[in-house]
């Protein structure tokens, strides 16, 4: 689908007059080169005025600025700050990105704890990394108490949206049957969804784990497979 180009006079005479949407519209401008020539400090200022007046997309991307150091000097501590107020606002990925810092010490004091719960909120909100940012933490006990079949559950959140990676998990955890009764079938399922969303280790998988079953479960596997992604498909309007 085409993008219409902006009218970028237009744009920047809002902005001038102290519109927030359209101060953030013209750092979007100019931090993807649409109407404009790319310029990361002039996306920058303009998310800055943005973000100064509560709009919760440029606090996010002013954060996200300052973790690249596009236009601005790398600085994790403004960049938590700024992930912060946008994420007070319910922006989940605000939240997700702000959960990364609490977990890696970026910009914050390091806390596993801090992290789940901001990560949590995200994923509460349907953001399917964070569902499976979760559902990590449920099954190494990080800032949480351990629980797999917690794990389970928010794996499986994720992989309905095809997030490849916690198909995967959530295969390995049929297979191996912690925090789920084991069943290769499913476990068959979620590995070919995973690898046909491009996950290595799921195809390297389902050769070892076809070797465990046999043909009637296979094929019974490859038709769930099938069944998903056609439902998901007519649900994502494709």
């Amino acid at each position: 689908m085409a993008v219409d180009t902006p009218d970028i006079a237009e744009l920047t005479k809002k902005a001038e007059a102290g519109d927030a949407e359209a101060q953030f519209d013209l750092g979007a401008c100019y931090s993807n080169g649409r109407g404009v020539d790319p310029d990361d400090a002039e996306a920058v200022k303009w998310y800055r005025l943005a973000a100064e007046e509560g709009h919760a997309k440029a606090q996010y991307h002013l954060g996200v600025s300052y973790v690249n150091g596009d236009g601005v000097e790398q600085d994790y501590a403004e960049a938590a700050k700024w992930y912060r107020k946008a994420a007070e606002q319910g922006h989940a990925n605000a939240q997700y990105n702000l959960a990364g810092c609490y977990a890696n010490g970026l910009g914050v004091d390091q806390d596993f704890a801090e992290a789940v719960k901001r990560v949590r909120k995200a994923a509460e909100q349907g953001h399917a990394k964070a569902q499976f940012r979760v559902a990590l933490c449920y099954e190494n006990g990080e800032g949480v108490e351990q629980n797999h079949a917690e794990a389970v559950r928010w794996y499986r959140k994720a992989a309905d949206q095809g997030d490849a990676e916690a198909q995967y998990n959530l295969g390995v955890s049929y297979a191996n049957g912690q925090g789920v009764d084991k069943d290769y079938i499913a476990a068959f399922m979620w590995w070919s969804l995973s690898a046909g969303g491009g996950d290595e280790d799921a195809a390297l998988g389902l050769p070892q784990l076809e070797k465990s079953m046999i043909p009637a479960q296979v094929a019974e596997a490859k038709r769930l497979a099938r069944e998903w992604l056609e439902k998901h498909q007519k649900a994502d309007g494709k």
